[in-house]
Parts: C-alpha cells; structure tokens; sequence
C-alpha cells in the first residue's frame, strides 16, 4: 500500500464510536423526522384559525428575533468550555423545556375555540409562545449543528453513522405520524372517524414530541465530542475571520441564499385540496421504497468516484427535471386534476428520486461536516457555531421575507381557510399544482451557480483530512507535556493561525 494510501485509511479508517453510541445516534437521527410538521400549517390555519396575513405579519417580527439571536447566542456557545463539552450541556439544558413549550403549541384550539381568526388573545398567545419556542430552539439547533461534526474526526466513519442512521430508520418507522395523519385526516374528512381534528392534533404533536425528545436526549448523553476545539475562546473577529476565508462555506451561502427566492407551498395541500386525498402520497411513495433502500449501496463507490461538487450540482439538476416533466404531464388537458394519472406520474417520480436517495441523505449531508473541518484546516481553530450562525444570518432575514411572502400567497392564489376539502376555485387548484411542482424550480435555479464553483475535490479533501491529523496530533502532544506559560503561547499561536 502507498504512503498516501496508508495515510488516508488512517484519517479516514479508524473507528472512534461504539455500538451503543451508534445506535444512540441513528435513535437519535429518528427522532429528527418523527413529528407532525408537514401538517402545521393545516393546524395553525385550519384549526386553530388564524388568518394568513396576520400570521405572515407574525412570522415577520419572531423571524427579525431569530436573526438577532442567532448572532448572540453563536458567540456564546463558541465561547463555552467545559468538562461536558463545548455543545451538550445547552442541548441537553434546554431539551425538556423545549418539549413542554411543544405542548403549549398544541393545546391552543382548546385554549381559544372557536374564535375568529383575529382574535387578540389568541394572536397574542401564538406570537409570545413562537418567541419564546425560538429563544430556546436557537440554543439547540446552533450547538446540535455543531456538535453532529466533532462525535468524531473520521469522515469515513462520519458517512458511516449517517448512511447508516438514514437507511435503518426508514424502516424503524420515522414517517410514520405522518402516515398515520394522512391516513386519519381522510378518515375523519370522509366520516368514517368521527374524531375531532384538535383531538387528533394534539395527541399526535405531543406523543411524537416526547418520543422524539426522549431520543434525542438519550444521544446527547450518551455520546461525547472527540474533535480538538482551539485552546483559548476565539473572540468575535477571529469567528468572523474563520468564516471570510472558508471559501466553501461562501458558496453554500450564496447557494442556500439563491435557492432561497423559490416561492413553493406544501405538497400535502394540492394532495388533499387537489387531489382529494392526503394518504395518496403514502400509496404513491410505498412501491418505491425499496429502490430507497438500495440505492445506499451505491453511496462508498460515488464518494470514490465523484467529486463533492459534481454530485451536487448532479442532485439539483436530477431534481428540477423530475418536477419540471411532472408540471407538463399535469398541465396537459389539466391532468393535475386526474387522481389516478397524478398518481401514477408522482409514483413515477418517486421512484426516480429515490434513485438518489442515498446521495441527497449522506453525501450532502456530510457536506455541513465538511465545511466545519475547512475552517479548523484553513485558520487552526474552528468556530462551529458562529460560522453557522453566519450562514443563516442572511438566509433567515431571507426566510422571514419568503415565510411571509408564501403566506400571502395562498391568500393571492383564492384559497379560502376551513373550506371543505376538495371545494377550492379552479384557479386556486392549478396554483397549489404549480406552486409545489414548477414554480420553486423556476424561482429557485440561480442557486445551482455556486455549487459549480465549490472548490473541494478529492485531491484537496485527502490533503485537507491528513493534515488536520497530523496537526491535531501534533497540538495534542504538546498540549499534555505544556506548562501554564507554554500553553498560554500555543493557545495565542493557535488563534493567530501560526501552527497551521
């Protein structure tokens, strides 16, 4: 075996988590997807009853807070040092109360029924309790990111634990509240429950709430960071720095910023408005699921054989194709009203994309983890959080704008609140067609431009991954054997980029 070869199974080879960990950590990849959020804006504006302007003007003042937060909170998190580590203890701190707060969420139709869509308390409550969610949320979500890329400093072991967490909980049932809503949803809509939809709710959004947070808890205490944070705390200019020269960090901005302006409304509301059935989806996915399956065996010889940057541009234009021949079959003779036509050209795409599937769910993701270690390669210290907290600084401020304007939109395209299903305007039906199959294609495609200019291939990769090994190894051993003064010079010399 080569020197090189030798070298990149040692960065890329060795194994640094354990079974239980292991499991804890696919458990805890489940829980991520074992909710009721496709549903939550039937609930907000079905059930709960809240008008979709008002709640777009809402969306606009805790979305500002969340940008304001986001900056706050990263530079404390990046800051933080201790025996637990550097992430865990604001996520294990704020799990619990972040699941009470859930509660509160799905309580509201009992606390303001029937009441008119601008009631006051009812704004009032629903506002204060999204302020307050996104305060603690902010803690979690900034550290959960960062912590997911130091559990180890393998990448090979990285695309490991995320090939397999995503191909077992497929099948440990991480889609199924969602199936089942679907499938009770039609139930009650054609008499056949007679179920209350606030019941149905609530049950749901808690039950799936505690399973969730009750996993996800078990990880974070279970498991441990294993990748070298910097010595001393980076302050502000040197995470703002980090951030100006990770290149591909940039680009995936201007990508995510780009992709951004895509104008698209919930598949699940043409599946039932449209299509008069929301469990139509759950047929339509089921005869392609195996294809998802297998399509993870292909995920070691394409990491192998592409570059990053190749399979990404790849994925995006696989997907706008699919979309754009799924607008055309439906527009023609208005086919997008045809349950059983749509069903089978929607089956058809289902099946093409879990084609990809392994592709979107690891080596995508792992392009998050990948950028974190560029940081630490290019400026000797990594700020996890804070680079994060860049990324969605402007996406957010963009987010706030376009959750607003897709709110606006159901109200431009006629769509009437807590109609009976099926009973929408002709023109109101096309656009739920169009806005979940066209139109984000169209509005959304200039964020293919950066990810031709991502600069990672597997020459830099390989270069990157062993010298950060041998550098961590080397700060490691000095670290052990440093007295008080020596390690206050390698902490400053490691801030200033000297031992790169």
């Amino acid at each position: 075996m080569s020197e090189a070869a030798t070298q990149e199974t040692q960065f890329t080879g060795r194994r640094y988590v354990g079974t239980h960990e292991t499991i804890a950590y696919i458990m805890n990849d489940f829980s991520n997807a074992f909710n009721i959020n496709a549903y939550t804006n039937r609930f907000i504006w079905d059930i709960v009853g809240i008008d979709f302007k008002i709640s777009a003007f809402i969306g606009i003042f805790t979305g500002i807070w969340d940008v304001v937060n986001d900056s706050l909170f990263a530079v404390i998190v990046d800051r933080t040092r201790t025996r637990w580590g550097k992430f865990r203890p604001y996520i294990i701190a704020f799990q619990i109360p972040l699941t009470l707060l859930a509660t509160f969420y799905w309580v509201m139709p009992f606390l303001f029924p029937a009441t008119n869509p601008a009631y006051l308390p009812k704004l009032i409550y629903f506002f204060t309790l999204g302020v307050v969610r996104e305060t603690a949320g902010t803690f979690t979500s900034i550290a959960k990111t960062g912590y997911m890329s130091t559990v180890t400093p393998s990448p090979g072991e990285r695309a490991r634990l995320l090939m397999l967490a995503n191909l077992i909980t497929g099948y440990l049932g991480e889609d199924l509240p969602s199936i089942l809503m679907s499938v009770f949803y039609d139930l009650i809509n054609n008499g056949t429950l007679k179920w209350r939809f606030d019941m149905l709710y609530l049950i749901m959004g808690v039950g799936t709430g505690i399973v969730s947070s009750g996993l996800s808890l078990w990880y974070f205490i279970a498991s441990r960071e294993r990748v070298m944070q910097s010595i001393d705390k980076p302050n502000l200019k040197q995470g703002v720095k980090a951030i100006i020269n990770n290149y591909p960090v940039l680009l995936m901005t201007l990508s995510s910023m780009l992709g951004s302006f895509s104008v698209s409304t919930d598949k699940s509301m043409y599946m039932i408005d449209v299509l008069g059935s929301a469990s139509l989806d759950l047929i339509i996915n089921a005869p392609s699921g195996m294809v998802g399956t297998i399509s993870y065996a292909f995920v070691p010889w394409m990491r192998r054989r592409f570059s990053t940057k190749s399979m990404w541009v790849f994925s995006d234009l696989y997907t706008r194709i699919r979309w754009t021949l799924v607008f055309l079959l439906g527009l023609y003779k208005k086919n997008y009203k045809n349950r059983l036509f749509m069903g089978v050209v929607l089956g058809v795409e289902a099946f093409l994309s879990k084609l990809t599937f392994g592709l979107d769910k690891v080596i995508l993701a792992d392009m998050q983890n990948e950028v974190m270690d560029y940081c630490e390669w290019k400026n000797g210290y990594r700020v996890e959080a804070t680079t994060e907290a860049a990324r969605n600084l402007i996406l957010k401020l963009q987010g706030v704008l376009m959750g607003s304007v897709r709110n606006l939109i159901y109200d431009r395209i006629g769509y009437t609140q807590m109609r009976e299903i099926g009973t929408q305007t002709e023109k109101t039906k096309f656009w739920l067609f169009a806005m979940c199959s066209i139109v984000p294609q169209v509005t959304g495609v200039l964020s293919i431009i950066p990810k031709f200019l991502y600069p990672v291939n597997s020459v830099m990769r390989n270069k990157m991954y062993m010298e950060l090994t041998e550098r961590r190894s080397d700060i490691a051993k000095k670290v052990s054997t440093a007295s008080q003064e020596e390690l206050s010079t390698l902490a400053k010399e490691q801030l200033e980029g000297r031992l790169l």
